[in-house]
């Protein structure tokens, strides 16, 4: 069965067009190479695909820039002088750019003043002024971090310090406050309907504190917190 002859026209759908591009890219650069190898030409093709991906054949005894210096030759033009003309007229932009950057750096020094008139100097003083507003804003904007940051580290440190001055005070009163033994067990906080004190139960083993147990061999203790 013959194949159906292909309508040369782009190709509408994206994934067929770019599956078209490959195939027949890769049968492009066979039929070059076969050209090399067989009548020892020399070949370069430069393809670009719709996605903006370079594909380069070259004979395997040149280069593509050595290709183009002898087509130059041969043909008697010059490929480069239009992209070296445009490279040049975009150096010489960013020189003066480059040297008025620099004048206005100098003229904010104080330097190079002696050739502006009464507006530009006028404007340069508003200019300057300006600048320094936004400096003299960030500055104080640091400094105020800065504070509140000492004054939060402060808190900390004197709120440590209150800690350690009550815990030593507790301990001077009673050497067991604070002190929890890895047997004590917790139980629980119970607390008594319409306002009553609130009681904590601790359950100690029968050989702690014995002095402190509420009955003959119950290890169950109760103590009332002060509101």
């Amino acid at each position: 069965m013959a194949r159906g002859k292909i309508q040369i026209k782009r190709i509408e759908n994206q994934t067929n067009r770019q599956v078209t591009y490959s195939k027949r890219r890769n049968g492009l650069f066979k039929k070059a190479h076969e050209l090399t190898v067989l009548c020892d030409a020399e070949v370069s093709i430069i393809m670009i695909s719709s996605t903006q991906k370079i594909h380069e054949y070259i004979s395997p005894t040149s280069t593509t820039k050595q290709l183009f210096d002898r087509y130059q030759k041969v043909a008697g033009v010059d490929l480069w002088i239009t992209h070296y003309e445009k490279m040049q007229e975009n150096l010489r932009k960013l020189k003066d750019i480059n040297k008025n950057l620099r004048s206005q750096i100098r003229q904010r020094m104080g330097e190079s003043l002696n050739d502006l008139n009464y507006d530009q100097i006028v404007n340069l003083v508003e200019d300057v002024d300006d600048s320094l507003g936004k400096i003299r804003d960030r500055k104080y904007k640091v400094i105020d971090n800065q504070i509140q940051t000492s004054k939060k580290k402060l808190r900390n440190v004197e709120e440590i310090h209150r800690n350690i001055l009550l815990e030593f005070d507790a301990r001077q009163e009673d050497p067991h406050y604070g002190l929890v033994d890895n047997e004590v067990d917790y139980n629980s906080v119970l607390g008594f309907p319409n306002g009553g004190p609130r009681i904590f139960a601790l359950r100690l083993p029968s050989n702690h504190h014995p002095n402190l147990h509420s009955g003959g061999g119950s290890d169950l203790t109760t103590f009332a917190l002060l509101e």
